[in-house]
């Protein structure tokens, strides 16, 4: 689209911010139209973030794949971290309860199955599973790497983020930018070290596209251990 060209070209914050709230609105939009839309928007959003990505990337330089053994252990590690942090703190659902600043325990919602929401058309379940897998994989990474390591880290280090190299480190940008995406996600704890490694890989190799590849490694295997473990709660 023009206007998005025309946005990101004059706007380097604007090309690495937009696509993701864009994505995070979509999100927040799912199963607000019945159960179904959940799935349906999950789809949509899928490729509308492909094509958010495809006119970002001649304007955010850094979302380039890169690959290393470092990425490979790191993907690996947090995975790992992922599934394995339980407890009663670990997620939000009742970190605000334990913390006081809720006095009603969360209910637990629908889990995202679809072979149990489209348990009459396997096609179609499966259809989403893929979906979530390679969107996860895929999508998600780029997106949330531009805004949280590209954008986010180097504003809080200097307004000027673009002067800012990757490889810098900030004690305060470091902390923050992990609570921000550890807090983003249900499993607050995994989230915030999840974002710690994933931030310390990118001051090491002084390049974004390695975290994209712990990153998408992360997703993928989470992906498969959901529906290999029918672990739906992590979705």
């Amino acid at each position: 689209m023009r206007f998005l060209n025309k946005l990101f070209a004059g706007s380097p914050a604007a090309a690495r911010v937009m696509p993701f709230v864009l994505f995070l609105l979509l999100t927040g939009g799912q199963g607000q139209w019945g159960e179904a839309s959940r799935y349906w928007l999950y789809f949509a959003k899928t490729l509308v973030g492909i094509w958010l990505i495809w006119e970002m990337v001649p304007y955010v330089l850094e979302i380039r794949w890169a690959f290393s053994w470092e990425a490979v252990v790191v993907g690996i590690g947090v995975f790992a971290l992922w599934v394995g942090i339980s407890g009663s703190w670990t997620t939000q659902d009742t970190l605000w309860v334990k913390l006081g600043l809720s006095h009603t325990p969360a209910k637990p919602g629908v889990p995202w199955d679809p072979l149990v929401q489209f348990s009459g058309n396997a096609a179609l379940a499966w259809l989403f599973i893929i979906t979530r897998i390679l969107g996860s994989t895929l999508v998600v990474p780029p997106l949330e790497e531009a805004f949280y390591r590209s954008f986010l880290y180097r504003y809080i280090v200097k307004p000027d983020f673009l002067a800012v190299p990757f490889k810098q480190f900030s004690p305060v940008a470091f902390i923050a930018t992990a609570c921000v995406f550890g807090l983003s996600h249900n499993e607050w704890i995994a989230g915030i070290l999840c974002g710690a490694a994933y931030q310390w890989l990118v001051i090491r190799k002084n390049r974004l596209g390695y975290a994209m590849t712990a990153h998408a490694i992360t997703n993928f295997l989470l992906g498969v251990w959901v529906v290999w473990r029918g672990a739906w709660n992590f979705w």
